[in-house]
């Protein structure tokens, strides 16, 4: 399964990754901006996007705006993880189609309980 990472912090793309990158059958594809997240969700199929709402070009809300608009993209599930911790910016996403909400600095273990929540797997890589 393709996850795309969606952050213009090379850092932080790399974080996520880490913390991830110990769940079997799990691959990633970057993006370092809201545009290159368009573009590439047009070119291929992900299982799971996650994504920053603060980037310099496209940002994450919109990014939200053109997945949910699109019928092959609407029902990708998508983890923000963002460093907006505002109530006002958690509604705004998740209103916008977010699927989950996390705020910087997140908790590995919060992050990959999240996406094998919404991946449907178990630790090895199997179904849950």
């Amino acid at each position: 399964m393709e996850l795309l990472v969606v952050d213009d912090s090379k850092v932080m793309r790399e974080m996520i990754v880490a913390c991830l990158r110990g769940q079997a059958g799990l691959a990633f594809t970057h993006a370092s901006s809201g545009l290159e997240a368009i573009e590439r969700l047009s070119l291929r199929p992900f299982a799971l996007m996650l994504l920053d709402l603060n980037m310099p070009d496209i940002g994450g809300f919109e990014v939200l705006e053109f997945v949910r608009g699109h019928e092959r993209l609407k029902d990708l599930p998508i983890i923000v993880i963002t460093t907006r911790g505002d109530e006002a910016s958690r509604s705004r996403a998740l209103a916008a189609g977010a699927t989950r909400f996390m705020t910087k600095p997140f908790s590995p273990e919060e992050l990959l309980t999240e996406v094998r929540a919404l991946l449907g797997v178990d630790r090895q890589g199997g179904p849950a």
